[in-house]
């Protein structure tokens, strides 16, 4: 195993993880610039764009002609996701699940995973399959929102009720603060697309030559090594705010965005991932 091939693959994990950081900052910001309340970007700019690492990954190994590497990346990271992370966050503080996670987002992650095996038993996934990924991407969006502003007015209702005052999202003000200047976060924008892209021609070249040193499929260097790595963001993340005696923990969705992006890619092979948005809740001791 050439050492410069693991040097590519942690070069490329680094910029990625850079990448994603500043095109959600620079995303959000411009959002909220243009008057989108934050619980609309979270749930829409914010998951769209920290599944990026994962997306540029598998578009430059459809590029690069490795749709195993895509599917494997895609596949990998929503088995690493739902396993790995949520299984060690649960290992450092106990999780309680919500119930809207037992009755949309659990569901429609069966229903995602089926469909996505279904589109696949002809052993490829045609431009017409992406379509309809796609379009779960769409509903999943909007019901995602629909459902969040219902609750998010049910609380402000029962807090009203209760004679509490209302408190300034701390998200808000941070929202407000980034998307003071648009041409700086037209900057991160570009700088994050910039460095997605040099990190996924870097981590897609090194995986595939340890694939070939190996003499493994690139299939299994992406449903592992790159999968592993691509959502060690995530795992950190989770973590670190489980250990804060976070009480309310989104282990957010790239997952159904990837999916859905990411199937559209080219030449008939996937580009993406599922990884519906879980929400659990973490009640520290």
């Amino acid at each position: 195993m050439d050492a410069l091939d693991i040097g590519r693959i942690v070069a490329g994990l680094v910029l990625l993880v850079l990448g994603g950081e500043f095109l959600v900052r620079g995303a959000s910001a411009l959002a909220g610039r243009f008057g989108i309340s934050s619980l609309v970007i979270g749930l829409t700019v914010v998951s769209a764009a920290t599944s990026a690492p994962e997306f540029a990954v598998s578009v430059g190994a459809v590029l690069r002609d490795e749709p195993g590497l895509a599917v494997g990346n895609a596949v990998g990271s929503n088995i690493i996701n739902v396993l790995l992370i949520l299984g060690l966050s649960a290992l450092v503080v106990p999780l309680a699940v919500k119930r809207r996670l037992i009755r949309f987002d659990l569901p429609l992650m069966v229903v995602l995973s089926v469909l996505l095996l279904l589109v696949s038993l002809d052993g490829r996934i045609s431009a017409v399959d992406g379509l309809i990924l796609f379009f779960g991407v769409v509903v999943h969006t909007i019901m995602s929102v629909v459902i969040s502003r219902r609750d998010a007015k049910t609380a402000v209702n029962a807090r009203e009720g209760t004679g509490d005052s209302a408190t300034v999202d701390p998200a808000d003000e941070e929202g407000a603060a980034l998307g003071a200047s648009v041409s700086r976060s037209l900057f991160f924008v570009l700088l994050g697309v910039a460095l997605l892209v040099a990190g996924a021609t870097l981590l897609v070249e090194g995986a595939v030559n340890i694939a070939t040193t190996l003499g493994v499929s690139s299939l299994v260097v992406g449903l592992t090594v790159v999968a592993v790595g691509t959502s060690l963001p995530e795992l950190a993340t989770s973590i670190i705010a489980v250990r804060r005696g976070e009480r309310d923990l989104a282990v957010r969705g790239h997952d159904v965005v990837d999916s859905g992006r990411g199937q559209r890619g080219r030449r008939g092979v996937p580009a993406g991932g599922m990884r519906p948005m879980v929400v659990v809740v973490v009640h520290p001791h």
